[in-house]
């Protein structure tokens, strides 16, 4: 029996197609939610990067240039909030919408009129975060970790901070709800789940991390908002409270949260290696079973951050150990891709150089990360500039060059256009050139004992501030070529072809019998090195 859902999958003559804004407004397609979820992220990337070049635009030297250190702070608070909510977080999910049922073989997302709430409850959230900037007292000036007792005073904006934060965490839990129910209920007839793409793996076991986290933070931020308006004292020590106990909760949702920007991240990366390697991708079934480790151990971690709270010695070595034994499989991810490259026949195009640059520099933040997580080193470089070149490592040139590589190498698949591959790989060298000049020296400035969230600083920390800030601002400018290539190609791009990586014929889209799922599938014929021996892999196994 059809039902309301139905509806969504039926073709457009069976009933009135929607135009104009009345398409994306009232979208069901689980192409057109993922683009809206795609531009979404986009203007909040360059809401978030304006906010962190005003951050360092005040840093380029001591003393204050331009922001009061209350306004530093607020930037602060929301550049994280809204690169992390805002940015990362609706750009994967726009991938996963756009990609899923195509990888599986689905007619569309489980809940399409679900998937359309939970796009649009985004731009009233982000709303209330940038406005925020402009009521009495201004945006919550708490860093994006909202710690209380900061987070139980101010004014207004931080009742607005915590509203958009609600919303938020309703649209990534509807989204991944619609996510679980896709890959386990509609994948296509025969499909078993070891022989799904590696991409679709890792956007189920993050919808299951998001299940299971995001109501943890809205219930840590509902503590603080009847904290602050209806006379609990949670966080409040002189009413019986404990502030420390706002960590704790926080990031029990913190840490997994760091693998829900991070495993789409692998799965991207897993995807675009063995196109332009031209060879499998090596360990699949390790691959599943790492990524699955990596969210079961980000749930025992999370007192990490917090090594300089007082907790006990045994709970240190615990926390300690548990987070380097979650540094072995993501040991195992670098491993399998380097394996897969190794005696590849490669080629370099744009979304193979994204992929590439993403291990070295995840890696790098990975080394830096096992280094934190010595308690005794942790207690130094607590609270230091050393923890923000880490995050960066991972999260800009893990979680967003992951994504640039996405949106070069579906580029083709979404629009029927190729982008320019001249601008494309300028775009890269430039990023990568001046991510480095931005977030390296910030490991220096760490270890010489340099505090985060300041608007000012001792004189000996000018020179290798300077050099960040003019990287930052460099790394900036880059990323209007990233715009005006996507703009100008989708516009007036040549027709992609058939096969639109030359040479890489990884993409062609088969429909073998008997088994019909193939013909959503990836399923490449793929050239070993100069042999003329040809695999054919289907289904996720090689034959």
């Amino acid at each position: 029996m059809a039902t309301v859902e139905d509806s969504a999958h039926l073709p457009h003559d069976a009933h009135d197609k929607p135009s104009g804004w009345a398409r994306w407004v009232y979208a069901t397609n689980h192409k057109d939610i993922g683009t809206l979820y795609l531009w979404f992220a986009f203007a909040m990337f360059i809401s978030g990067g304006v906010m962190a070049l005003a951050i360092r635009a005040e840093l380029f030297m001591p003393g204050l240039q331009f922001w009061q250190p209350e306004l530093f702070n607020q930037l602060t608070t929301l550049h994280g909030l809204v690169m992390v909510f805002g940015a990362i977080m609706p750009a994967f999910t726009g991938l996963a919408n756009w990609m899923l049922p195509l990888m599986i073989g689905a007619p569309d997302m489980a809940f399409a009129r679900m998937n359309n709430w939970s796009f649009w409850l985004l731009p009233p959230a982000a709303l209330l975060l940038i406005l925020s900037f402009w009521v009495p007292g201004g945006a919550a000036a708490a860093g994006w970790t909202l710690y209380a007792p900061l987070s139980t005073q101010g004014g207004m904006g931080m009742d607005m901070t915590i509203f958009a934060i609600h919303i938020l965490g309703v649209s990534s839990v509807m989204g991944a709800i619609n996510i679980v129910v896709t890959v386990l209920n509609l994948r296509a007839s025969g499909m078993g789940l070891m022989q799904m793409p590696m991409f679709a793996w890792a956007s189920l076991i993050t919808a299951y991390l998001i299940i299971a986290v995001m109501p943890v933070l809205a219930g840590v931020v509902t503590m603080v908002l009847t904290d602050r308006h209806f006379g609990t004292h949670f966080f409040n020590a002189a009413g019986g409270g404990d502030p420390v106990m706002y960590q704790h909760i926080f990031w029990f949702f913190g840490h997994p949260e760091v693998y829900i920007m991070a495993l789409p991240a692998f799965g991207i990366v897993s995807q675009v290696i063995p196109t332009f390697a031209r060879k499998p991708l090596f360990g699949y079934a390790s691959m599943v079973y790492a990524t699955a480790s990596i969210a079961i151990l980000s749930f025992m971690v999370w007192a990490h951050h917090m090594f300089t709270t007082g907790m006990p010695a045994t709970a240190q070595l615990f926390f300690m150990y548990a987070t380097m034994l979650i540094a072995v499989p993501t040991g195992v991810k670098v491993f399998n891709w380097v394996a897969t490259m190794w005696e590849g026949s490669m080629t370099f195009e744009t979304p193979m150089l994204f992929a590439i640059g993403f291990v070295m520099l995840f890696t790098i933040g990975g080394l830096s990360g096992v280094i934190l997580s010595v308690a005794a080193v942790d207690v130094q470089l607590q609270d230091s500039y050393y923890v923000v070149a880490h995050f960066h490592y991972v999260l800009v040139a893990g979680a967003l060059f992951s994504l640039f590589a996405a949106v070069y190498y579906w580029f083709p698949k979404m629009t029927g256009k190729m982008y320019s591959e001249g601008l494309g790989k300028l775009h890269f060298w430039w990023s990568l050139l001046w991510f480095n000049v931005t977030f390296f020296p910030m490991h220096f400035l760490g270890l010489a004992g340099m505090p985060r969230r300041i608007p000012d600083y001792a004189l000996q920390f000018t020179d290798f501030n300077a050099i960040a800030s003019v990287g930052a601002m460099m790394f900036g400018l880059g990323q209007l070529i990233f715009f005006y290539n996507m703009v100008r190609s989708i516009k007036h791009g040549k027709e992609a072809p058939q096969l639109p990586w030359e040479g890489a014929n990884t993409l062609e889209w088969k429909i073998p019998t008997p088994a019909p799922y193939h013909s959503f599938v990836e399923a490449p014929e793929l050239k070993a090195g100069d042999n003329g021996v040809i695999l054919s892999m289907q289904g996720g196994e090689h034959h």
